[in-house]
This record gives structure tokens, C-alpha cells and sequence, in this order.
């Protein structure tokens, strides 16, 4: 009954485009929690933080990457 219940909430919580994070969270919060006696919470907490990871992974990607010569001053080195 609690894996049902704990299914449900992880798929409810999880849209397509962040169910990988919630789901790959969910999995190992929910095995994390079981050693503690506490499977539900684990996996919600579990599916928040991996959906939250998931999203700090996809903004990093998404900014450009500053190369030196691309920093101000043409990379040229430091003035002191």
C-alpha cells in the first residue's frame, strides 16, 4: 500500500519535461528512506531535490561559455 501511495505521489509530482530528476530523486530517496523507516518521505524529498538538480544542471548548459579572450580586456592578461 505505501509503494502505491508513494508511486502515485512521485508521478503526480512529475511533469514530462523534469520526470527524469524527480523520478531518478524519488528512487533513491525512497531506498535512502526505507533504511530509516520512512519510504513516503524520502521519496518526496527525494523527487524535490532531484527535480531541483535537474533544473540548476539545465541552466548551466544553457549559459554561454566565457572563454579568456572573451573576457573584458582580450584575455591579454591582468593589470595590476
Amino acid at each position: 500500500m505505501k509503494a502505491l501511495v508513494m508511486l502515485a505521489l512521485v508521478f503526480a509530482a512529475a511533469t514530462s519535461a523534469e520526470a527524469k530528476g524527480c523520478l531518478t530523486g524519488a528512487l533513491a530517496g525512497g531506498v535512502a528512506g526505507h533504511y530509516v523507516h520512512h519510504t513516503v518521505t524520502g521519496a518526496i524529498a527525494g523527487c524535490y531535490m532531484g527535480h531541483h538538480i535537474a533544473h540548476q544542471k539545465r541552466q548551466q548548459s544553457q549559459q554561454p561559455q566565457i572563454t579568456p579572450a572573451q573576457e573584458p580586456g582580450g584575455g591579454a592578461g591582468r593589470s595590476y
